[in-house]
């Protein structure tokens, strides 16, 4: 008796193209035969209905989601709760556009053809954890700051143009003591020029100090995720809350998801990058990254510095050899990279 022998059905890769209002999807076969495009609404019920069609061409091998970290955050969440995997996909160079031309199906089927050749591997955050929530607070508190730092300097402005009467009791003050005295004013009726100037300065004086108190209350909360999300990063020496909350942001709630150490460190941009050439032999300095992440690691390395033995021991070693002092922080940030990145996914707990 002859038996029959079922074939298994294809696997496809999925791309898709993300908008605030419409995602766009594409499905490619293993061999890269495109097979379908769908254009869905980014709800849930355009998530279902987007992977459910993807479904309906073969078992999806998976979905490669471009900004995930913007406007595909949502759907790569949706995904990755549903069991899929999720791949996070770069958009294509400028010649690779001039090339090909620009379209949201276009884009989507890029996608899927950058994940088909494995030039897009990397795993994107998951944005569902303490990270992630770090992250809100740490974007309210940067808001605050610079409208502050706005208020501060409209503040000082005002005060220098004020008429002569009003500046002369105001000159000198520090920002605190201006603050205070002219969240007092009164102007009374705005007959004059000096009363509008107080009118002014008094909006602009509570207005800082409510900036400020938003700014203590972000800062208590973010003391207190951190405290939870990372004990043992906040232990290093030169790690406070902010300079810990800029690390963890760029590693994200999945920090396993960087296959290394020196994968964390060109994230960050301390990796030196080859620049050789025939007989030349060298790296150069890495100006990409996350800069957020790199200055929290030059303010790592300021501190050891100035109070760290062993780092005044490494400087002084260093500085004997001929490097110069911009030379030995990139050196010190690289290591302190490696330090950090061990906190982060557990292989150097205290």
């Amino acid at each position: 008796m002859a038996t029959s022998i079922v074939a298994e059905p294809e696997e496809v890769v999925v791309g898709v193209d993300t908008h605030a209002d419409l995602h766009v999807g594409v499905v490619l076969s293993s061999l890269g035969a495109r097979l379908g495009s769908r254009a869905v609404a980014t709800t849930v019920a355009g998530f279902r209905e987007l992977a459910d069609w993807a479904r309906g061409f073969g078992p999806v091998r998976c979905f490669g989601v471009e900004g995930t970290g913007s406007y595909g955050a949502a759907l790569a969440r949706h995904l990755r709760a549903a069991g899929h995997t999720v791949v996070e996909v770069v958009r294509p160079d400028r010649r690779t556009r001039r090339l090909q031309g620009k379209s949201d199906p276009v884009d989507a089927e890029a996608a899927a053809r950058a994940v088909l050749a494995g030039t897009a591997k990397g795993c994107p955050k998951t944005g569902d954890g303490r990270v992630e929530m770090i992250r809100s607070l740490r974007v309210a508190r940067r808001s605050a700051l610079k409208a502050r730092t706005q208020a501060t300097n409209q503040l000082l402005a005002l005060v220098l143009t004020s008429p002569e009467e009003l500046r002369a009791s105001l000159r000198g003050l520090s920002v605190p003591s201006l603050v205070r005295a002219a969240a007092r004013f009164r102007p009374g009726p705005l007959v004059s020029p000096a009363a509008a100037t107080k009118l002014a300065l008094r909006h602009l004086a509570r207005r800082y100090a409510a900036l400020t108190a938003e700014i203590a209350e972000l800062d208590r909360g973010l003391a207190m995720v951190a405290a939870e999300a990372a004990p043992a990063l906040l232990a290093l020496r030169g790690v406070g809350t902010d300079v810990a909350g800029a690390l963890l942001v760029a590693a994200g709630d999945n920090p396993e998801r960087l296959s290394s150490e020196a994968a964390f460190a060109r994230l960050c941009g301390v990796a030196p990058l080859p620049a050789s050439s025939g007989k030349t032999n060298r790296h150069r300095l890495n100006r990409g990254g996350d800069r957020i992440a790199n200055n929290a690691l030059w303010r790592i390395v300021l501190v050891r510095m100035s109070g760290d033995p062993r780092t005044r021991n490494y400087v002084e070693r260093r500085t004997k050899e001929g490097l110069s002092k911009k030379e030995i922080i990139r050196c010190l940030k690289r290591y302190v990279a490696r330090e950090v990145y061990r906190r982060l996914v557990g292989l150097d707990e205290q």
